[in-house]
């Protein structure tokens, strides 16, 4: 019985789950590029590492080490890897550290100061980051693990006292071996924790579009990690800024990524296009309206020429009036994912009418309109861009047969005024594009799209438009500023000695 009640619930929690209108893969492949980036920006951090005083007594000898500054950092070799379930693991292994500090020594009425080189060897750390979804929907680094070690440390003594100074070496040096093992993991704890998360605070997840509608990426779940690809799971919807928030179910095939080829792939269902379309819709924006002028000139002569019958019935007032050709979307548009290409069906009405000043206008002629566009999707730099293409038209009376007979002669004139002047406002509408959910400073290069049944992927290459540091200052919080959901203060460090 219990056996069947745990399957009951995980039905039930199957059931619930909400199906992701676009999903993330970023591969091992990708880990590379963003090592190097990555070593470079904990390098700079490594190198604010500040080390406390040291001083005391041995004997009848005084000592005291100061303004302890690191001169060089160089981390030789380097791993960073994925590590079930929710981690990226960086590892570094005999690294070196410059030092150099001042020197203060006293013997009964003898002084002697300077500064002195010193070198720290065989550096070892090993710091994981736990990757999860806060209570907002955005990824976050919810823990740094941290273990760090130095091999040994040298310094050069020199000097009145330089015999002196190498008694004492051993005694010093490991002083600030010690300090020095315990100042790495709180760096890399306020690296990870602080800096890094300014950087994932970049990744839209609620952001407006335009002055009409927005896109929710809120992470569904944590992130889910393989030791080859971590995959992210977003509810990338659409919505009217008015209403807040997408009313469209999600009835779509989840997308899914089986390739590892490249640095990141991305997948889209139909609902997040159709999320698109729907709000559009809601806002009001799937309507056009073109008066006098800005009706082609062919077109206009063609459409008083077939309505002249109904025209010259009109009184003179109206006979001259501006022609007004208005195109109006009936129901949201739907779009359609296949292997073999991606389609957005449109059926919208079509009305013709005379506009007299200060006059009722006068309808002539109102018609239906179903058209077929090809979409092509694209990624330019961090965005999601889409072409358009009008692919197939056709007009038809919703009143009779024989009207619709009638409307024949219309259907090149107007298909052509959709392609040459219609499509082209589409289009530049959509040059902007949508960003995608990913770090300020990372563009897509070399991308190939792929179409499946009911979802789209697009493999790409990753490039850094910007430097880590550079974002992150950008950036970057108020010191003041503190963040609920990130831990207060770094566990102990675990330092081998």
């Amino acid at each position: 019985m219990a056996h069947l009640a745990a399957l009951l619930l995980a039905l039930l929690a199957g059931a619930q789950a909400e199906i992701p209108g676009c999903k993330i893969r970023i591969t091992s492949k990708a880990l590379e590029l963003v090592k190097q980036e990555g070593l470079r920006f904990l390098e700079q951090e490594l190198e604010t590492i500040t080390i406390p005083d040291l001083g005391g007594r041995e004997g009848r000898f005084y000592y005291n080490i100061s303004e302890v500054t690191v001169t060089e950092l160089q981390l030789t070799s380097s791993e960073l890897h994925f590590q079930p379930e929710q981690e990226l693991v960086l590892q570094t292994s005999n690294s070196s550290l410059g030092l150099r500090f001042r020197r203060q020594f006293l013997y009964w009425f003898i002084y002697d100061g300077g500064y002195i080189n010193a070198s720290a060897q065989g550096i070892s750390i090993r710091t994981a980051l736990q990757l999860s979804r806060d209570a907002t929907g955005r990824i976050k680094v919810a823990n740094v693990s941290c273990q760090a070690s130095v091999s040994k440390l040298y310094a050069a003594f020199g000097g009145t006292f330089r015999m002196v100074y190498e008694v004492l070496s051993s005694f010093i040096t490991s002083g600030m071996h010690f300090l020095l093992n315990q100042q790495i993991c709180p760096v890399i704890y306020h690296a990870g924790t602080v800096l890094l998360n300014s950087l994932l605070d970049t990744v839209p997840v609620r952001s407006s579009v335009d002055h009409l509608v927005g896109i929710d990426y809120s992470l569904l779940k944590d992130p889910v990690v393989s030791t080859s690809s971590m995959d992210m799971d977003f509810r990338g919807a659409f919505y009217p800024l008015a209403q807040g928030n997408c009313s469209l179910p999600n009835q779509a095939v989840e997308p899914q990524l089986q390739d590892e080829e490249r640095m990141v792939y991305v997948a889209f269902s139909e609902f997040f296009f159709d999320s698109a379309l729907d709000s559009y819709f809601q806002a009001g924006a799937l309507q056009l309206s073109l008066v006098g002028d800005k009706v082609p000139k062919d077109l206009d002569m063609l459409l008083r020429a077939s309505y002249f019958g109904s025209i010259v019935l009109q009184t003179p007032a109206v006979l001259d009036s501006p022609l007004k050709l208005e195109l109006r979307v009936l129901a949201p548009p739907h779009c359609t994912i296949k292997p073999s290409g991606t389609t957005i069906s449109v059926t919208a009405s079509v009305s013709i009418t005379l506009v007299p000043p200060n006059q009722p206008e006068v309808q002539l002629s109102s018609m239906i309109m179903d058209a077929r566009l090809s979409a092509k999707m694209a990624l330019r730099g961090n965005a999601l861009r889409v072409h358009l293409d009008l692919r197939k038209f056709r007009i038809y009376s919703n009143q009779s047969a024989l009207e619709s007979l009638a409307l024949i002669p219309l259907q090149a004139p107007l298909k052509t005024m959709l392609q040459f002047g219609v499509m082209p406002l589409l289009n530049e509408r959509l040059r902007r594009g949508v960003q995608i959910p990913l770090p300020e400073g990372m563009d897509f290069v070399r991308e190939v799209v792929t179409n499946h049944a009911g979802f789209l992927t697009i493999g790409a290459d990753l490039h850094f438009a910007e430097g880590l540091r550079e974002v992150i200052e950008k950036n970057r919080r108020p010191a003041n500023t503190v963040d609920s959901g990130a831990p207060s203060a770094p566990p102990p460090s675990t330092a081998a000695a």
